[in-house]
């Protein structure tokens, strides 16, 4: 009996050695994204997880867990056993915005994640309606100096990123703009569209059919360079010299105690598929600016980023709750 119970604990053993020994990955990975299906970040989530899943050969599921900031996804991402197989669809708003306009959140963005890649870059506009009296960002500061506290604008909410790069361009253009937020960029749009307020601002692949479209136009672009989408839209930056927003960027992060090889070798799978014609043509054409970095890249970005945007909650006057 003695021999057979030894036996039988070799045996468990070995095939535990064994089930560790198979290469990652060997079962399904999971993206959580914190927002609902149908917006540019699901779509740009579900793109990526099937690049991963054809250079990996397993399914790549995409989870969609929207509310509270990102929040609610990031503390789930972040608390996930860290084996590599669940990763987060991070923005700045779930790891920058929201820790610094909360006194305490569930995760630490430097403590509890490890940034695998970045993805894109979102260069923002500034739109109104085809009949607003400013057609370009120098004009609407003479207008809004003209009219003080009479023009407004609406936002994806308290705190999104879209509000935030609108209280900056206030800040150095030292104007008065009253701000609507509303709960989601599509009710936003709604009330542009109607009329009820003057401007808002948002990613370049929301608003793309509605610029062609001739059913808003564009004032300005939020971001460091031109769009390739609107060349002949001059930045804020160039209206507003010393202007800094550089819009949104979407990224896959992992848990701090995934081993480093996995790391990396996600890194590589995902690199590769943003260097390649296809994806880039895709993600180009709704106007998000693909942006490959290595680990070490990204992980210096997202930590240099996030106190910028803990900057412009200051601006913004909204404190921590």
């Amino acid at each position: 009996m003695a021999f057979a119970r030894g036996y039988a604990v070799i045996v468990l053993a070995t095939l535990a050695a064994g089930s560790h020994a198979q290469p990652y990955p060997n079962r399904p990975l999971r993206i959580i994204v914190p927002y609902p299906p149908g917006a540019s970040t699901d779509y740009t989530a579900r793109l990526i997880g099937q690049r991963l899943g054809d250079a990996f050969g397993q399914p790549v599921v995409v989870e969609n867990r929207a509310g509270a900031g990102g929040i609610i996804a990031a503390d789930l991402a972040a608390h996930a056993l860290a084996d590599g197989y669940t990763l987060f669809f991070g923005t700045p708003a779930a790891l920058c915005i929201s820790p610094a306009m909360q006194r305490k959140v569930p995760y630490d963005t430097r403590r509890d994640f490890a940034p695998v890649a970045r993805l894109v870059l979102n260069p923002q506009i500034l739109v109104a309606a085809p009949g607003f009296a400013a057609n370009t960002v120098a004009e609407l500061v003479a207008l809004a100096r003209l009219r003080p506290g009479q023009l407004s604008y609406a936002s994806a909410g308290l705190g999104s990123p879209q509000h935030l790069g609108i209280e900056l361009l206030k800040a150095r253009a030292g104007i008065d703009l009253v701000h609507v937020p509303y709960k989601g960029g599509a009710l936003a749009m709604t009330d542009l569209l109607g009329g009820r307020v003057q401007m808002h601002m948002g990613s370049i692949p929301g608003m793309v059919p509605l610029v062609r479209g001739g059913k808003i136009k564009v004032l300005g672009v939020a971001a460091a360079e031109r769009s390739n989408v609107f060349p002949e839209v001059a930045t804020v930056a160039e209206a507003l010299p010393g202007y800094e927003y550089i819009g949104t960027w979407y990224g896959i992060l992992t848990q701090s105690k995934v081993p480093r090889d996995i790391v990396e070798r996600l890194n590589g799978a995902i690199n590769a598929a943003l260097k390649g014609d296809e994806l880039r043509k895709l993600l180009i054409a709704q106007g998000s600016n693909p942006q490959p970095m290595t680990v070490e890249e990204f992980t210096r970005f997202v930590h240099a980023d996030c106190p910028n945007w803990a900057r412009a909650v200051k601006v913004a006057g909204l404190r921590p709750e």
